[in-house]
């Protein structure tokens, strides 16, 4: 088994992490996790971006609830526990996640073994399985719910239940510290240009970059199952295609779009 793992930021970060992974059989304590989830497909344009994995291009695609897919599931365990998945997190062969090559991340997805009706709801934080014939990588405390341990690999079914939301909180910039507390709207796109698991580089990037072509910087604190992140976003943009043409003419060109809730 290997797995290939690249975490590029712009300026410090971008991720997209591959994997080629194989069955194996492990023991240790199961778990089970309840997603609270939209119904709806808005939150999978966040990280939508095409990558490249041993010269085959994959495009992340939108889904709605409801959408069914077939194929084989695989699953991985304690060779990659504690690493760094596609999206940031570092992985848990104990939490109900799993790899997928396409479906958005944070997408939860029911899956289902064919062969003996077993079930797990698992959050898409990762990309793989870089092997043809399978179309999902299973933690290992989903493969045990659903009865595959044992054989490492079985035909599933997958359905799309909703999309996972994270809370985050804005943290102000010392300059808005200084004045008197006002709300301030959220609603438009933004750009996610850095991450950082620091609070530090986030604050370094935050004024490097504020008020870049009249667009401000704010810090999103992100906290998750398996982690905090400190997310840099340039906010201010009216539209997705106001956004996207600021990208594609900026330094910032693999920066993720982000709608703002």
């Amino acid at each position: 088994m290997n797995k290939t793992s690249f975490f590029s930021i712009i300026l410090l970060f971008l991720v997209v992490g591959c994997s080629t992974r194989g069955p194996g059989v492990y023991h240790g304590r199961n778990s089970s996790v309840k997603y609270n989830y939209k119904k709806h497909p808005a939150y999978s344009h966040a990280t939508m971006r095409p990558y490249v994995v041993r010269g085959v291009k994959y495009y992340p695609t939108v889904v709605k609830v409801g959408d069914k897919f077939h194929g084989n599931a695989s699953w991985y365990g304690p060779n990659f526990h504690g690493k760094l998945t596609s999206n940031g997190e570092r992985y848990n062969m104990w939490a109900m996640t799993a790899a997928h090559k396409t479906l958005p991340m944070n997408t939860i997805v029911r899956v289902t073994n064919r062969r003996n009706g077993k079930s797990a709801i698992v959050r898409i934080n990762d990309r793989g399985p870089f092997v043809a014939t399978r179309i999902i990588d299973l933690s290992k405390a989903a493969a045990s719910k659903i009865g595959m341990i044992g054989r490492g690999t079985a035909p599933v079914t997958l359905e799309v239940l909703g999309f996972a939301g994270k809370k985050t909180h804005n943290i102000p910039s010392k300059k808005q510290l200084k004045k008197s507390p006002k709300s301030v709207a959220t609603d438009g796109y933004a750009l996610q240009i850095a991450s950082f698991k620091k609070l530090s580089g986030a604050i370094l990037t935050q004024e490097k970059y504020d008020k870049r072509d009249g667009y401000r910087t704010v810090i999103k604190d992100v906290r998750g199952e398996n982690g905090r992140l400190f997310k840099v976003w340039l906010e201010g943009f009216k539209s997705e295609q106001e956004a996207r043409d600021y990208k594609k003419n900026s330094i910032f060109k693999y920066a993720f779009i982000v709608e703002e809730d």
